[in-house]
């Protein structure tokens, strides 16, 4: 199996290195991985990171947006240039442990699933505010509700699926609406998802989270559009 990994990249100067070192120190039997990191055109010296890792890993693929235009558009470019059975999303803030790689990819190897989704609420982690978990509680709810599904965890990072599932053409959204798209379109193909248990370690404001409580009304929208 050939797996790519898509890692979005906006203002993560502190943690990028160190996660391109954990991607890099996880060993996947069996799974070719192909790095494929995109720059949404950050602010900070991000792009002097990841010109050094460049350097060093010259095998990658390192991908620039010439403004920013948010995750989801992040993410297509991605998509483009993927040449991987599988594709997995991967945040570059250290939030979600590639050690978890294995527990996704674990179903699809042993043919029990052809979608994987990582749960934070089902495996061991860091506390969130209450009020981010009752967000996301929210729309997890709202989507089953309308999609007729069980997900714990609609907008988890971890999103393991085949790169011929979700054709770039059929995905729209730029920012935040990206995880609401993508599930909804799998889950109106008939896929049903399969969910593992994950670690998380979440940051709050102060520690360069990006998403806000406004989002949510962006995400609350894209999953009613989806559906009707």
């Amino acid at each position: 199996m050939k797996l790519s990994m898509i890692i979005p990249v906006f203002n993560e100067k502190k943690t990028l290195g160190e996660l391109i070192r954990r991607v890099m120190a996880v060993s996947l039997p069996g799974v070719k991985k192909e790095i494929i990191i995109v720059d949404d055109k950050s602010t900070d010296s991000s792009r002097k990171v990841l010109g050094q890792i460049k350097k060093q890993s010259p095998q990658f693929k390192i991908l620039y947006h010439q403004r920013n235009q948010g995750k989801g558009a992040a993410v297509r470019t991605g998509l483009k240039n993927a040449t991987g059975d599988y594709v997995l999303i991967q945040d570059a803030d250290l939030e979600y442990d590639p050690q978890d790689i294995s527990r996704l990819l674990k179903p699809i190897q042993e043919g029990k699933a052809e979608v994987v989704y990582g749960s934070r609420f089902t495996g061991e982690h860091r506390n969130m505010f209450f009020w981010h978990m009752i967000g996301n509680k929210l729309l997890s709810f709202l989507t089953n509700l309308l999609y007729n599904t069980t997900l714990s965890d609609m907008e988890v990072c971890y999103k393991l699926f085949p790169r011929q599932l979700i054709t770039t053409g059929e995905l729209q959204e730029n920012r935040w609406g990206f995880d609401p798209e993508i599930t909804a379109k799998i889950l109106r193909k008939g896929v049903r998802i399969y969910e593992v248990p994950i670690s998380y370690a979440g940051r709050e404001v102060q520690e360069g989270k990006k998403i806000a409580w406004q989002d949510g009304f962006r995400v609350f929208w894209a999953l009613l559009r989806y559906r009707l």
